[in-house]
């Protein structure tokens, strides 16, 4: 996903390609070690980790509980249907991986309106029939979830996961956020699943919020900035669902596997998430 789109409501569905600026989806995949990125997205990673040097390690935990949550879904909830919005560059863990691995009937569907990542996701997808990207825009609900892709392969009537994973944060206007969420959590049926994550705003007086300042402030006005939220605020994304245990919590206390093997950094208490059931 692009994210002039997200930030001001671009019209259309794919965004132009603009290989002089760096995207989100390509500097997520440098993060991650992929290596479907120019150098726009390698400077503008060096940049990040200038300020924050655990970007990279942050990266593979965001990963790493996307991977814990959706193994949990398909292996023990039988959800078989996954719609993942402004998913990004197919890298290593992708959704449709874990998720067929589990269930192997599993429909997953990407939502991304960056070209580029349209033209890498179908590449690596063309033999695997049940995973399929398309490029609406996922600011526009009705148009996503009218979107043909979307159509053909989820079922509505029954229990769908929706991903939004680091996406809503990069939508500046609150009040427009929580609508577009609140919009695709209407749509999906009872017994469906919302897994979300957002830069998070402790709301204190620390290096922390002294980090989150900078972050916000340093990447404004490049396609690449975001909002750090108060707790009050991303809960607010979870209405009309109940969060499962441990509720909206700092991504490595969600169900982490076995005994942690590397130091918390600063970053790790920057990001919240959860996953909610659709009553």
């Amino acid at each position: 996903m692009t994210p002039g789109d997200l930030r001001s409501g671009t019209e259309g569905g794919a965004a132009a390609l603009d290989f002089s600026k760096a995207s989100l989806a390509r500097l997520s995949d440098a993060l991650l070690g992929g290596h479907d990125h120019y150098e726009v997205d390698r400077e503008a990673m060096r940049r990040l980790l200038a300020i924050a040097p655990g970007a990279r390690a942050m990266a593979k935990e965001h990963r790493d509980w996307l991977v814990r949550a959706v193994r949990f879904l398909a292996g023990k909830r039988g959800i078989d249907q996954f719609l993942d919005l402004g998913s990004g560059m197919p890298t290593a863990e992708n959704t449709h991986e874990v998720a067929q691995r589990y269930n192997p009937d599993a429909q997953v569907v990407y939502v991304d309106n960056d070209p580029v990542v349209q033209v890498h996701g179908r590449a690596l997808l063309e033999e695997n029939y049940l995973t399929h990207v398309t490029g609406a825009d996922l600011t526009r609900p009705a148009e996503t979830l009218a979107d043909e892709v979307v159509k053909e392969y989820l079922d509505f009537t029954r229990p769908v996961a929706l991903i939004l994973t680091s996406i809503v944060h990069h939508i500046d206007d609150y009040d427009r956020a929580k609508a577009i969420v609140s919009a695709y959590v209407d749509a999906l049926a009872p017994g469906s699943f919302l897994l979300l994550t957002h830069h998070f705003d402790p709301e204190e007086d620390s290096p922390r919020q002294e980090l989150a300042r900078l972050l916000e402030t340093s990447f404004q006005g490049t396609g690449l900035g975001s909002v750090y939220r108060t707790r009050e605020q991303i809960s607010g994304f979870f209405e009309g669902t109940e969060l499962l245990r441990p509720g909206l919590v700092y991504l490595h206390e969600w169900w982490p596997d076995g005994p942690r093997l590397h130091p918390l950094g600063e970053l790790n208490f920057l990001t919240l998430g959860g996953v909610a059931r659709k009553p």
